[in-house]
């Protein structure tokens, strides 16, 4: 039996004190965490780890963008939704929507590479170790 193959993932969170600014609205870097923590917590759904596999892989960002479209505020309960749209070889790419009771609050957009230490020393890219790209899969485009 083939196991279920994740492609997205729904985070819900409140926004805390430390992240709004004196007017009581979120900062915008906050929401580039908002995406990170959907991403681990996808991953970890997959059975994995992002950040600690040990097994010599690592998966930097090399792209991240945020459109805003209404202010989060604080004590404000929003949703996080967070699919994977596109896998190649080496590298994740991720769409993000930020919403609030229904409301869009941002888009956004995540890319991350498979890299390892090439024998110079140097991080290259690599292929997604088979237990990576076996549990992941590109959602499909209705209900995203």
């Amino acid at each position: 039996m083939e196991s279920l193959r994740i492609s997205e993932h729904h985070y819900r969170r409140r926004v805390q004190f430390v992240e709004v600014d004196s007017a009581r609205i979120v900062h915008f870097s906050h929401f580039f965490r908002y995406m990170e923590e959907a991403e681990h917590a996808l991953w970890r759904e997959a059975g994995l780890s992002i950040a600690a596999r040990g097994d010599g892989f690592g998966y930097p960002r090399v792209a991240a963008s945020f459109d805003y479209h209404a202010p989060l505020q604080l004590e404000d309960e929003f949703d996080v939704y967070l699919r994977i749209v596109k896998i190649t070889r080496a590298s994740m790419a991720y769409a993000c929507a930020v919403s609030r009771g229904g409301e869009r609050i941002a888009t956004g957009a995540l890319t991350i590479v498979c890299v390892t230490r090439g024998e110079d020393g140097r991080m290259v890219s690599a292929p997604f170790p088979a237990d990576v790209r076996s549990r992941f899969d590109v959602a499909a485009e209705a209900g995203a």
